[in-house]
């Protein structure tokens, strides 16, 4: 897909002087007296904005922030407290803005955050005469907020259909680059881990790959549906049995092109859902009726792992077990430690994914790792999302 990159723009000097606009992910957590608990997005916004006022641009700066009311800014909608974190990251004073919509006072060399965007009217449904308002306000039109791709929305999708020039930034380029290399030309074989408490929310994810990928390794609550699509008992365990029939659709599919979804083989069971409940390791074909089935076993875990080792291209999302619970995260934990041991390019998503990856200390391990939920999934799911197909539709004129 090709898109404008806002780095070739400032490399060739066509951002000096101009008036760029960023659509940023600042989404970030908050305690209850308004401090940030937790600023990875803030800090993955830096080099973008770093970029633009580098080339001399004068830089606009949004993001949405929680779930506030269009039309009606509480106190907690505020970005007072990312404004603050920017300033430091920066070393510079960034001044935050409210009403802005109308106009925006800033000065090359200078950058202002503009007011949680989601307070404006129109935002979330993409109004016409808002987004040609914000169109105004720049030269360029820069989203880097991959976290916001998968919805058409006045500042993602709007803004970049009016505003002169439309850009990706790096953070959603890179994005971008990773899941081409990942989906659309991966070296082979192509291992996708896709795990989770329930097949219904992932369905559509497994169909789309079980037409991509050479090896399809489902884990957690998704794997005990499985189970029992290939007959196996699973006793108590978390699973969906009106899924069943979708779930033997996804293994003959991948069956006809030469591909499998390994099934457990062992597993590790307790009696309660507990992390100080007795693990037991049994044969997967031994579940008893009253076990309840909270990690892979240590066969299937090892079996698994040699299988990425050899991978070409990996996809992550989704741990395998209850990796929260000690007893029941060693095969979450073998399977990150075999993704970062592979040769593999391996992309990685999902909050439970990240929250893996950072337990293992494995980050510099894994090829990518993408900072968006469910625009990560929904690519998964082969779809194309909306800021990449309108930054393309301006790539192409």
């Amino acid at each position: 897909m090709n898109v404008i990159r806002f780095s070739d723009l400032c490399a060739q000097g066509q951002a000096q002087a101009k008036r760029v606009f960023i659509r940023a992910d600042l989404n970030v957590p908050l305690s209850d007296d308004g401090q940030i608990t937790e600023d990875t997005r803030v800090r993955a916004s830096v080099p973008c904005i770093q970029l633009a006022l580098d080339a001399g641009a004068a830089v606009m700066v949004t993001s949405h922030l929680g779930r506030p009311t269009e039309g009606e800014f509480k106190p907690e909608d505020s970005l007072a407290p990312v404004a603050r974190r920017l300033s430091e990251l920066l070393g510079r004073e960034v001044k935050l803005i409210a009403n802005w919509v109308d106009g925006v006072p800033v000065q090359p060399g200078e950058v202002v955050l503009l007011e949680n965007c989601r307070v404006n009217k129109g935002e979330k449904k993409n109004n016409e005469d808002l987004a040609r308002k914000m169109a105004a306000l720049c030269d360029i039109y820069v989203n880097d907020a991959f976290g916001t791709a998968h919805r058409a929305e006045a500042t993602t999708y709007g803004i970049a259909q009016f505003a002169p020039v439309a850009a990706a930034g790096p953070l959603l380029a890179a994005e971008l680059d990773a899941l081409q290399q990942a989906l659309t030309s991966p070296k082979r074989p192509l291992v996708a881990i896709v795990a989770g408490s329930k097949v219904s929310t992932k369905l559509t994810i497994l169909q789309s790959l079980a037409d991509k990928v050479d090896q399809l390794i489902v884990g957690g609550g998704i794997a005990n549906t499985f189970m029992l699509a290939a007959g196996l008992p699973i006793g108590n365990s978390l699973a969906e049995a009106d899924l069943v029939n979708d779930a033997k659709a996804v293994i003959d599919a991948m069956a006809q092109r030469g591909a499998a979804v390994p099934i457990p083989t062992d597993v590790v069971v307790a009696k309660q859902f507990k992390a100080d409940a007795p693990a037991t390791v049994k044969a997967a074909s031994d579940v008893a009726a009253d076990d309840l089935i909270l990690d892979i076993g240590p066969q299937t875990a090892a079996k698994l792992a040699e299988m990425l080792k050899s991978a070409g291209t990996i996809v992550w999302n989704g741990p395998v077990g209850v990796f929260e619970m000690d007893a029941f995260a060693r095969g979450t934990e073998t399977i990150a430690r075999a993704i970062a041991a592979s040769p593999a390019f391996s992309i990685a998503g999902g909050g439970d994914t990240l929250a893996a990856i950072a337990k293992y200390g494995i980050e510099q391990d894994v090829g990518y790792i993408s900072t968006g939920g469910g625009a990560f999934l929904e690519v998964l799911e082969g779809k194309t999302l909306p800021a990449f197909e309108i930054l393309a539709k301006r790539a192409a004129g």
